[in-house]
């Protein structure tokens, strides 16, 4: 679906061209020319109504949505580098420069709910169609990483005063007299609580924390016993999790981390410098010989790297049989994926000490194994290039979206980078002929002229 807006050719009657501004072999314009913009028009006209206010061109908002992931911009930023760019502009389908914010940035949100995870594995699907060789790649490589979510460090004595705060909120919003709020004595608290981990202090913080979550318990006990049923319950999922943070200890099973964020996961990858990571796991699949990444799935807690492996190769599939691909054969994977030797049809390789092999296998083996490394590099790319490390989109669909939008945005800056390397390479090639041009030329006239 195109948008019910329809161009007013008289605005732009004597206005330039952008074709006429930019220079056409941009690798920004080339890839712009490699989209499917109307296999994209045609998968997600069924999201908009011909009814109301006209809508965005699905050009225009994917396109943005493309670029903000494939150059790490915010919502905001994206907009308000697109009325400067007349690159961008192209990229989105404009056919004349313009000077005014193509829509507020809130329109993003709207469009991501739309898509959903369906939507973003057709956009995923059609970035990995850039990369022919990618859809029947028989290879795979597999790993596992933690997309951390953007929520402060917890602490036993942050989550309580946090339901401190938010009890005192729901008071005040449905016009219940409190005993009393609470909020000085909470603050002095939660500061008696900080550095508890000093010998001197461990004693006052520790009584800090019981305080704490004392008047925490006090308050949602008064809430429930002054609130009226029907709005009640309205806030039992709320209260359900105030009271769960106020007694979970510290082996606690499924305990809660974030009040705004509860699907948040506590988990340890063994790294030195960052014991623990709060966020979901997310599983990314990558071509051996490609690179290009034809699946980045999200899961819900902490499980087991084994137990990823089904999903994972599942989304591959459903992303490669949309280009006309088949499904890997085999993905090659760390010790961390112990458990599973076959999923379905692909074989699921492992590093094993054995010596059954023969010396040939064993030499196969051991390039596979070296070879699969090369995922921790892409795993740091689309972290610290496309979002991947820190998630601000709210919710586990925030979780799933984020993790697609990455993948998305790294195999266009795949497919960019590729075209700028020919660019170069291509006017390295013509400076080349016509060096030789003008040195034959020096040579003849100096032969003529002796």
């Amino acid at each position: 679906m195109l948008g019910k807006i329809k161009p007013n050719f008289q605005q732009n009657l004597f206005q330039t061209r952008l074709t006429d501004l930019i220079n056409l072999g941009h690798p920004l314009v080339k890839l712009a020319g490699e989209l499917y913009w109307s296999k994209m028009e045609t998968e997600f006209q069924n999201l908009y109504s011909e009814q109301g206010r006209p809508s965005i061109p699905i050009r225009k908002i994917a396109g943005l949505l493309m670029l903000k992931e494939m150059f790490k911009e915010s919502d905001e930023s994206v907009v308000e580098r697109w009325i400067e760019n007349p690159y961008w502009q192209y990229f989105t389908g404009e056919d004349f420069f313009q000077n005014k914010q193509p829509f507020d940035p809130s329109e993003f949100v709207h469009f991501r709910k739309r898509l959903k995870e369906k939507g973003l594995e057709f956009i995923l699907s059609q970035t990995v169609a850039l990369h022919p060789e990618a859809k029947n790649e028989k290879e795979v490589q597999i790993d596992t990483t933690v997309q951390e979510k953007n929520i402060t460090f917890p602490t036993d004595a942050k989550l309580a005063k946090k339901v401190i705060d938010n009890c005192t909120k729901i008071a005040e919003k449905e016009g219940v007299k409190q005993r009393q709020t609470y909020k000085r004595v909470a603050k002095q608290h939660l500061r008696d609580a900080y550095f508890g981990h000093h010998p001197k202090r461990k004693k006052k913080a520790v009584m800090a924390r019981k305080k704490l979550r004392t008047i925490g318990k006090r308050v949602v006990r008064e809430l429930e016993r002054k609130l009226p049923e029907e709005i009640l319950k309205q806030y039992e999922t709320e209260f359900s999790n105030y009271k769960k943070v106020l007694t979970q200890e510290r082996n606690s099973k499924d305990k809660i981390y974030s009040l705004h964020e509860p699907q948040t996961a506590c988990i340890a990858k063994g790294k030195a410098h960052k014991a623990y990571e709060f966020g979901t796991k997310v599983a990314v699949t990558r071509g051996r010989k490609t690179g290009i990444i034809t699946s980045i799935k999200r899961f819900s807690g902490n499980p087991h790297d084994s137990k990823t492996l089904e999903e994972s190769l599942a989304q591959s599939q459903r992303v490669r049989e949309q280009i006309g691909g088949t499904r890997p054969t085999i993905a090659s994977t760390d010790r961390g994926f112990r458990g599973i030797t076959q999923v379905e049809n692909t074989q699921i390789e492992i590093p094993k000490n054995t010596k059954e092999k023969s010396r040939y296998r064993q030499e196969v083996a051991r390039k596979r194994f070296r070879a699969r490394a090369a995922i921790e590099p892409t795993i740091s790319h689309l972290k610290r290039n496309h979002a991947l490390g820190l998630n601000f989109l709210k919710g586990v669909a925030g979780d799933i979206n984020n993790a697609l939008l990455a993948g998305i945005g790294y195999n266009l800056k795949m497919r960019f980078n590729q075209i700028k390397v020919q660019i170069i390479l291509w006017l390295e090639f013509l400076m080349l002929i016509f060096t030789n041009v003008f040195l034959i030329k020096n040579l003849k006239t100096q032969k003529v002229s002796f």
